[in-house]
């Protein structure tokens, strides 16, 4: 029990440390509110007192039988409204700040997670599950900020606070000291409210984590969990995480519903003892019934500050774990450092170059060692080699995603490292083997928001050999494809991929696996269009011509260089050189009729491909 004491410092400790965070942040609005909740707790302190001024001049001498003046009445009917209307002001300006400034610090920081999240390298994003990333920007930014809604109310309310006794004490001292021989009390009962909630409440946040992400892989892998009947095991583990935290949110919430009557009746109770004493002391003249009435009420909102702060300092177990989980992606280092290189404009393909690149996700388990390789400006590399072989993170490596840890890659003699930011992706388009669509309409998923005009889309689309099946949807590029392109095959979507990096004109095309879910029929048409806008002729106007190559204000577009992951010979074929790639190496280099006559490994891969359908229909 004692160790968990430094525990519950530390945790208070931090969250002021979060709450100084905000207020540098936003010190107008915080001052604002804080101004708004001074003067309510000035302007409530001053109804105790007009409550006691008037009982002894207008309620007393009334009950005495003197005749109270219409003017004295509305003088003090004009306190009591001035005093409300003040008051009514403070509470405004004090929730409108907390509240814009609350909702601008989530904005803020769901922002500088979200620019952190694109700076970091892919293979950060592999490590963690997408769940997780969704829970720092969304719940735990909110759980951070949650303390700055009773914050501006529990600097205000000391203020009252302060006010409120420095008031009882100058209307009776007795009364004063018997009054406050409840704040003790108070203090106590919201330390053991802490004791026991705060455990509660880190645990719940803890929680909704984790509930995030079940969620999230439940619906991310639909189509495996519908496919393999595992909609019940889904079920369950999500209804376990959701029971548990059921569990520990009813717990707190009833340590909550002990507390809140146990903390509003001590109030209470010190008013009874204040009334009994005061009775006594005006029997006596020692006090008169005024000041009796004024420190008893005093007394019950001088209850409420402690509150105010009890709620605050409720909020921080569970701000205090948002704030470490958001802040240990904005301090996570590993961002790809960029340079200020530009490459020189050309509607020809990029020379690439890769030497001695190697790679590792683990030190002791190299994927990529000492790959060496080059495509001149407009050629096509296929990359063949069995699973495992490092054809994806090639690709990866290639398209920059990941920076290797020896060697180099370079487009027309520069390293990709030394290029600016976003100069790479105005020259090299990767279209992955999974291709990702989102739910909109077919234009946008291929511009992505783009100025570009449709008939460079559809020149795009031709080439991919996906015009045909846009065209026959019923409002053909203004369809909307449903989430993820549910509303598609898998080889249409993967064509809809291809169109969105051909339309950009880069000049280095890289297709991971891009048409595996594509007939070979079609696989061949698409490729053969790709070479074919390298040796087309010139046309003006931004058209296509008969050979396939397109121009802009009479700049030809001669094609992309390719880089090719493949499998099936017939794509294989139409490449100018392959490179064979096995456990990370590269074991051979040359033609695909050079490798089948001298490579027997490559041809045992090449050949299995196509062999190993009609084996499993025999």
């Amino acid at each position: 029990m004692s160790g968990d004491r430094p525990s519950r410092r530390a945790t208070t400790l931090d969250g002021f440390k979060v709450l100084w965070v905000a207020i540098k942040r936003e010190p107008v609005l915080f001052t604002f509110s804080t101004i708004g909740s001074a003067l309510f707790g000035v302007l409530t302190v001053a109804d105790a007192w007009v409550l006691g001024w008037s009982t002894d001049h207008v309620l007393l001498p009334a009950f005495d039988g003197e005749d109270v003046g219409v003017d004295l009445m509305w003088a003090v009917l004009g306190l009591f409204v001035g005093v409300a209307i003040l008051r009514a002001v403070g509470i405004v300006a004090r929730r409108l700040g907390a509240g814009v400034m609350q909702f601008r610090m989530q904005a803020h920081t769901r922002r500088a997670v979200t620019r952190r999240y694109l700076a970091l390298p892919m293979e950060w994003h592999q490590r963690h599950p997408t769940g997780e990333l969704l829970s720092n920007a969304n719940s735990d930014v909110e759980a951070a900020w949650s303390p700055i809604a009773p914050l501006p109310m529990a600097v205000g309310t000391v203020v009252m606070m302060v006010i409120a006794v420095i008031q009882m004490f100058a209307a009776d001292v007795v009364l004063a000291l018997v009054g406050l021989l409840v704040f003790p009390a108070v203090v106590a009962a919201n330390l053991v409210y802490q004791r026991f909630s705060s455990p509660l409440m880190t645990r719940a946040q803890q929680l909704r984590a984790e509930l995030s992400e079940v969620a999230h892989e439940s619906f991310d892998g639909a189509l495996v969990v519908k496919t393999l009947g595992r909609e019940q095991e889904e079920t369950d583990r999500f209804a376990r995480k959701a029971a548990e935290l059921r569990d520990v949110n009813i717990r707190a919430g009833r340590i909550r519903a002990a507390f809140d009557p146990a903390l509003a009746a001590l109030p209470n109770l010190g008013v009874l003892v204040v009334l009994l004493v005061g009775v006594a002391r005006v029997g006596s003249g020692a006090t008169v019934a005024g000041d009796v009435v004024t420190v008893a009420y005093l007394l019950t909102i001088v209850s409420f500050p402690i509150r105010s702060i009890g709620w605050l300092l409720g909020e921080f177990p569970r701000s205090v774990v948002g704030w470490r989980r958001v802040k240990a992606v904005l301090d996570t280092t590993g961002s790809l450092p960029y340079g200020d290189r530009r490459l020189t404009p050309s509607t020809r393909g990029a020379r690439l170059v890769v030497e001695g690149l190697g790679f590792a996700y683990d030190p002791e388990q190299p994927l990529l060692r000492d790959v060496t390789f080059e495509a001149e400006p407009g050629r096509t590399v296929a990359v063949v080699g069995a699973t495992a072989a490092g054809k994806s993170t090639l690709t990866t490596l290639l398209s920059r995603l990941v920076d290797p840890d020896r060697g180099a890659v370079t487009i027309d003699g520069t390293d990709l490292r030394d290029l600016a930011a976003g100069e790479l992706a105005t020259a090299v388009a990767v279209v992955p083997q999974s291709a990702f669509l989102f739910d909109d309409t077919v234009r946008d998923n291929i511009t992505l928001g783009a100025d570009l005009p449709d008939e460079d889309v559809w020149a795009a689309l031709r080439t991919a050999q996906a015009d045909g099946f846009v065209a026959a949807l019923p409002d053909g590029l203004d369809t909307r494809l449903g989430e993820r392109g549910t509303s598609l095959s898998g080889g249409q979507r993967q064509r809809i991929s291809l169109a969105r990096a051909l339309v950009r004109r880069p000049r280095l095309l890289i297709l991971d696996d891009a048409t595996s879910a594509v007939d070979p029929e079609v696989e061949q048409r698409i490729l053969a269009g790709l070479r074919e806008v390298s040796t087309g002729s010139t046309s003006e106007g931004g058209s296509t011509s008969e050979g396939g190559s397109t121009s802009k204000g009479g700049a030809t577009y001669a094609g992309p260089t390719l880089v090719v992951v493949a499998y099936r010979k017939a794509t294989i074929g139409l490449a100018d050189e392959v490179v064979h790639l096995a456990d990370g190496e590269i074991r051979d280099r040359g033609t695909h009729a050079e490798l089948l006559e001298r490579n027997a490994d490559y041809a045992d891969l090449v050949n299995a491909y196509e062999t190993e359908p009609e084996a499993v229909a025999e």
